[in-house]
């Protein structure tokens, strides 16, 4: 029962900081641009995810090799903290899983299925919504 706590609290904590982060880095580089593509440019969200998949790599590679500490305390980092913060890094994790692993191809498709799929998805979901209201 704690691990669901531990990934709870820290899904909590992920979302705040995903929330917080995201806005300073965008309203950052709105302030400081001329407009344009750089004002529009979901820079905060890139930020999130870029963040996201490096902690998430230093975190694995660290605490399954020379730092050991308990699984909940693991999983309430990893899933909880990260996966509220971003699941592109898990996306990313799992791609370099299969890559690592010499298997390219399917982490070529991980890759191109993930992305292409999940706009896709959004677009789908936007486009019956909108016809569901009459939009």
């Amino acid at each position: 029962m704690n691990k669901f706590v531990y990934i709870a609290v820290g899904g909590a904590v992920g979302s705040l900081l995903r929330y917080l982060l995201s806005g300073w880095v965008q309203r950052s580089v709105q302030a400081t641009s001329a407009g344009g593509w750089m004002a529009t440019f979901p820079w905060g969200t890139l930020a999130v995810n870029v963040l996201g998949c490096l902690v998430l790599g230093a975190l694995t590679a660290a605490l399954t090799g020379p730092v050991l500490i308990r699984e909940e305390y693991r999983v309430g980092l990893t899933v909880g903290v990260l996966g509220g913060f971003t699941t592109f890094s898990t996306f990313g994790l799992e791609t370099f899983y299969l890559a690592d692993d010499g298997q390219f191809r399917l982490a070529l498709a991980n890759i191109g299925a993930s992305v292409g799929l999940g706009f896709l998805a959004v677009w789908i979901g936007y486009r019956l919504v909108q016809s569901w209201l009459g939009l």
